[in-house]
């Protein structure tokens, strides 16, 4: 495959994931918000159980519950700790069971429940802010480090630089701090915007922990030019629980 194939086809992708994400947040249904994020989470799910190099199949029918009990309980996040102390009683009761398996109701579990329950307490603004925010550092971090970055940042993703780190955090503090206006004063969006880029950073350096350990180069392959859906969404699920601790602890 040539470099524009490769480009073209990760553009495309790209535009139409862009575009179903604004028609879903412009429709503003709390249904169809479910179900989208719904689909992203049993898809997220599988992959990371390749990733933790888990066998056991049928732990997909348990994400899909956990997920349609998530629809009528009103603190969603409130259900991974749930599901933990389940776990672990079942753990106890036979040791048999692998604590391994427990690892996708940690990731990317966590990270989808906080996303799903900013949206039952902030609304969609919450989810656009955001959003902004993992997005702009994402391409601030890019551009920056592609422009100037010299001094690698880290072992687990030796593409990334501290240059790069520094101007997305700058890039998405700026951006994400007027976009949060919507919710808090200017001085909470600023900081919320601050350690959430932080946290993306650090969400992204987590999923490629993982595909290192697990010895591959995306998650998966059901994006076109993209990789996997954990590819697309490693930023969001920690940024989104800073997010979330934030707007709880300083609003």
């Amino acid at each position: 495959m040539s470099i524009f194939t490769a480009s073209k086809e990760r553009i495309t992708t790209g535009l139409a994931l862009a575009i179903g994400v604004l028609i879903i947040g412009v429709i503003d249904n709390f249904f169809l918000m479910w179900l989208f994020l719904g689909v992203i989470y049993l898809l997220a799910f599988k992959e990371a159980m390749s990733l933790f190099d888990i066998k056991k199949r049928d732990l997909i029918y348990y994400a899909a519950g956990l997920w349609l009990i998530a629809a009528f309980y009103p603190y969603s996040d409130d259900l991974f700790v749930l599901a933990g102390v389940v776990y672990a009683s079942a753990v106890a009761f036979n040791r048999e069971l692998a604590w391994k398996n427990f690892f996708p109701f940690i990731y990317p579990t966590a990270g989808m429940l906080f996303i799903f329950s900013m949206y039952q307490e902030y609304g969609v603004i919450s989810l656009l802010w955001l959003l902004v925010v993992v997005a702009m550092t994402d391409i601030g971090a890019y551009a920056v480090g592609k422009s100037i970055g010299k001094t690698p940042f880290s072992p687990t993703s030796p593409n990334k630089t501290m240059e790069g780190v520094v101007g997305g955090v700058v890039v998405a503090t700026i951006g994400g701090m007027f976009v949060g206006l919507g919710i808090v004063d200017l001085g909470i969006s600023f900081i919320i915007s601050f350690m959430v880029s932080v946290g993306s950073i650090f969400g992204d350096l987590f999923e490629s922990s993982l595909k290192r350990t697990a010895g591959v180069k995306d998650s998966g392959n059901i994006l076109p030019g993209h990789g996997g859906v954990l590819d697309r969404i490693d930023g969001y699920l920690f940024g989104a629980i800073v997010m979330l601790v934030l707007l709880r602890g300083l609003v």
